[in-house]
């Protein structure tokens, strides 16, 4: 009896020293660091939130997400920067979560032809480098594959996807020439870089707007959809975040245009005009409002992920030299806007981003018209990945 009741009162303390380990634990939550830069405070917050990255915005299960593969090429050049293996597992924990060890993709088939699914496949390169492992070869060629019966526009552009025929959007430039760009320096002597500049020349040729210096969202050259200009084929408006799309991805393609290819130049001097004409555009906050030319419009606010989007694409082009170092104050007051503005601190030092715009498209179903009261319908999130990402990596390149 005098054992059973030891045997009871051993259980009761360990009962007893759990629960209060546990709220011990609860109570000393992981505190952010102040002292960090904030690109590793921004970092830290999303592994906090998420320990694993494929539970990014909360999704209920693993998938091969455009988003996530936006905030992972930013933990890919803070581990680059700092070596700190917890951001390299952070990235291939999420790799091998969706490719298996055939290099096959969860849920991936390639006649949806979604160029949105090609943008986290560049996180393959630096894995396949690394490792050596086949997997992530194998991964990339898939990705690399589809692009050869993607269906493309009469003039040569990849439609944004199958359910959009004959559109090409802004956003979808950032979604694909990047990858694009890099597999065919890599593994194919740079023969497709040409065919990656012929994207940007479409849009800048048929989007571009001569009234602002900016680009409607997208066009469709088949002047079919309801939403697009009877003349021109363009968006009714221009949106702010795919501006920011189109200026990532100008800077990110950029990387592997050797200077001396015929079309580089043509390139930067895009990179040129956008620079020059947000800058036009730019709050006295050092933010940009969700539709950039119609600030005093009611409704209309300044959006985070656009914002953070245009300030990494100006910091990087005056890092890379492609601008003048006179942006490097445009860069820099935005950064200090969002600082200011939209980032708030909780108690345990973990930042957040408000602000952000939720998603944005044209036609489907339901159907987007893609007029002003459209833009700002749509749901303005915290801590949405489109701004965790955008923010991540205007951080990393303004420490630079």
């Amino acid at each position: 009896m005098e054992t059973l009741k030891n045997t009871f009162i051993c259980m009761g303390l360990v009962l007893f020293f759990n629960a209060n380990a546990q709220t011990l634990e609860t109570k000393n939550e992981t505190i952010i660091s102040d002292q960090l830069k904030w690109s590793e405070r921004m970092a830290l917050s999303i592994m906090k939130r998420h320990p694993e990255a494929w539970q990014i915005d909360n999704h209920p299960a693993p998938k091969w997400d455009y988003k996530i593969g936006m905030i992972l090429t930013g933990y890919e050049k803070l581990y680059n920067q700092t070596k700190d293996p917890k951001y390299y597992d952070y990235i291939k924990g999420y790799a091998d979560k969706l490719i298996d060890k055939n290099g096959t993709f969860e849920k991936f088939d390639p006649k949806d032809h979604n160029i949105d699914f090609i943008n986290a496949g560049k996180i393959l390169f630096n894995l396949y480098n690394t490792t050596k492992e086949q997997k992530y070869l194998t991964a990339l060629q898939t990705l690399r594959k589809n692009f050869d019966d993607y269906p493309r526009t009469p003039s040569g552009g990849f439609w944004h996807k199958k359910i959009y025929p004959n559109q090409m959007w802004l956003d979808g430039l950032y979604m694909g020439q990047p990858f694009y760009a890099r597999y065919t320096v890599e593994f194919e002597k740079g023969e497709k870089l040409n065919d990656v500049a012929h994207q940007f020349e479409l849009l800048h040729y048929h989007s571009f707007d001569k009234k602002t210096g900016l680009y409607f969202h997208a066009w469709d050259e088949s002047k079919k959809m309801p939403w697009a200009n009877a003349t021109t084929g363009t968006a009714p408006h221009v949106w702010l975040r795919a501006l920011g799309w189109y200026g990532m991805a100008l800077v990110d393609a950029l990387d592997y245009f050797p200077k001396d290819h015929p079309k580089q130049k043509e390139l930067v001097q895009y990179l040129n005009e956008l620079a020059t004409a947000v800058s036009k555009y730019q709050d006295s906050s050092g933010l940009w409002f969700q539709i950039p030319d119609l600030a005093t419009r009611e409704g209309n606010y300044l959006e985070a992920s656009g914002s953070s989007m245009l300030v990494y694409a100006i910091a990087k082009g005056v890092n890379k030299g492609y601008l003048p170092t006179s942006f490097g104050k445009t860069a820099n007051k935005g950064f200090n806007g969002l600082i200011k503005n939209l980032i708030k601190i909780d108690a345990n030092g973990e930042i957040h981003i408000t602000q952000v715009c939720a998603s944005a498209g044209l036609g489907g179903n339901p159907y987007r018209d893609g007029s002003y009261e459209y833009y700002i319908s749509e749901k303005i999130k915290v801590d949405n990945s489109h701004g965790l990402g955008a923010f991540l990596l205007a951080a990393i390149e303004l420490e630079k």
